[in-house]
């Protein structure tokens, strides 16, 4: 049964610097890394390969102790160059220089018609030895996915809204015989069922559009109408004690590649976007890639912070960094480390702002695109409840009272107000908007911890 609904609270930010349909083949990327910050829920993460040591594509490197079946694998052929760890010896990446040519790992393949009869435990196995199963998230709290536990639904969203996000028709295209693949395969996860989301006044992918046994829907209106906690939450919300899986396009289209082809294939586009990037463009790549040959004689200046990610939720990586496992893109901005007089009291021409009062002349021109700093035009102060928050959290929740809620450690509270729909990308435009300057992502995810290990 499809749906279609259009959204009105939210707001989009717009950002100069959108890659255009343009695509770099061959960027000479040396070196990819496996960061475990990349995923929450993994507790004691463990390298099984030492540096010098070779590795193909698909080949494990890191398992986390607490469940040794997860295996997180190299992304690429060639030699382990380090292996990174900060204080306390907390791992940080282990990073992989790349020998050029891709050598896979010989995982076993499936052909179409073996997928029909494929059994959940077995298309659970496989999953888990080609490396895959990293790729799929458990919500409630945005975790791995538990292999034991049986979701009750499954959730792809088919586009993005987040500013200046690839287009996931892009990433995609061509890859229609790996994608129903993916599809077929998940449906053997959940006994419920496998809902796609796409965007209600975009151009439908020939991907999307080809015939798959999903539940189709379309929604439409500004950000964050492409989060994946918001389709669940219209669509088929999570109660407690119940588990929905998320899987994006990109990993449906590798799974597909892990059971028919055998192998792990880590190839994706990564768009290069950014207000400070002279040549915004496409990049083919593998996943964990080192973003210094993205940015090489692609900057216009070099005072900028490089994000892995986007500028709501992504991590600064600086220039020589590493991609996190679920980034399809770099986004680069200007460092905002230059004092503004009253620049927070003034009205705002070349500033995006939710804020009326203080972006009265953006509203004029609603379509401008902005160039954007990391300025927070503020500091931190006490909590103002303003009703804001809700403005932009297109759900039956109320981000104020849950944000205090955790503050206070109030667990009853926390899980009435619907702790277990959210997870940090979903309340990140409040952290935009908020005129206390409060680290709302942080606090969300203290929040999830909180209530996930009481």
């Amino acid at each position: 049964m499809s749906k279609q609904i259009k959204l009105k609270k939210g707001y989009s930010i717009k950002l100069v610097g959108e890659a255009e349909r343009k695509i770099d083949e061959s960027p000479g990327i040396e070196s990819y890394a496996i960061k475990p910050d990349s995923f929450h829920g993994i507790a004691r993460p463990k390298p099984i390969v030492e540096e010098g040591d070779r590795v193909k594509a698909g080949t494990a490197v890191m398992i986390d102790k607490k469940d040794e079946r997860i295996k997180h694998v190299s992304p690429v052929s060639g030699t382990v160059k380090a292996i990174v760890r900060g204080a306390k010896r907390k791992l940080l990446e282990i990073v992989i220089e790349s020998e050029g040519s891709i050598d896979y790992e010989d995982l076993g393949k499936y052909s179409p018609s073996d997928l029909n009869s494929l059994s959940r435990e077995d298309a659970i196995d496989h999953l888990l030895k080609g490396g895959m199963w990293t790729s799929i998230v458990q919500r409630p709290y945005g975790v791995i996915a538990n292999p034991d536990d049986q979701p009750k639904a499954i959730f792809i969203s088919g586009f993005d809204t987040h500013p200046l996000a690839p287009d996931y028709n892009l990433l995609i295209q061509g890859e229609e015989q790996y994608f129903a693949a993916g599809i077929d395969v998940a449906r053997k996860l959940t006994s419920g069922h496998v809902h796609l989301t796409i965007d209600g006044k975009g151009e439908v992918s020939q991907v999307y559009s080809q015939p798959l046994q999903v539940h189709l829907h379309k929604v439409s209106g500004p950000h964050p109408a492409g989060n994946v906690g918001v389709h669940i939450h219209h669509f088929d919300p999570i109660n407690k004690g119940e588990v929905v899986w998320t899987i994006d396009p990109v990993a449906i289209v590798q799974i597909g590649k892990l059971f028919l082809e055998g192998k792990h294939d880590a190839s994706q586009l990564t768009a290069v976007a950014g207000p400070e990037v002279s040549e915004p463009k496409y990049i083919r790549t593998y996943r964990g890639a080192n973003a210094a040959k993205m940015l090489e004689n692609n900057l216009k200046s070099e005072h900028v912070r490089v994000i892995s990610g986007n500028v709501l939720t992504g991590e600064k990586i600086g220039k020589d960094g590493h991609l996190r496992h679920f980034d399809r893109m770099v986004t680069v901005i200007e460092e905002g480390d230059r004092y503004e007089a009253f620049g927070w009291a003034l009205p705002q021409a070349n500033k995006p702002s939710f804020h009326k009062a203080f972006g009265l002349l953006s509203f004029l021109t609603p379509n401008k695109r902005f160039s954007v700093n990391t300025n927070t035009n503020g500091e931190p102060r006490a909590f103002v409840q303003t009703g804001v928050f809700e403005k932009v959290t297109p759900m039956d929740i109320l981000p104020t009272y849950l944000l205090k809620a955790i503050l206070a450690e109030d667990y009853d509270e926390i899980e009435a107000l619907g702790i277990f729909e959210v997870i940090e990308e979903d309340l990140a435009l409040c952290e935009f908007v908020d005129v206390s300057k409060h680290d709302v992502q942080e606090i969300l995810r203290d929040g999830l911890e909180l209530i996930r290990h009481s």
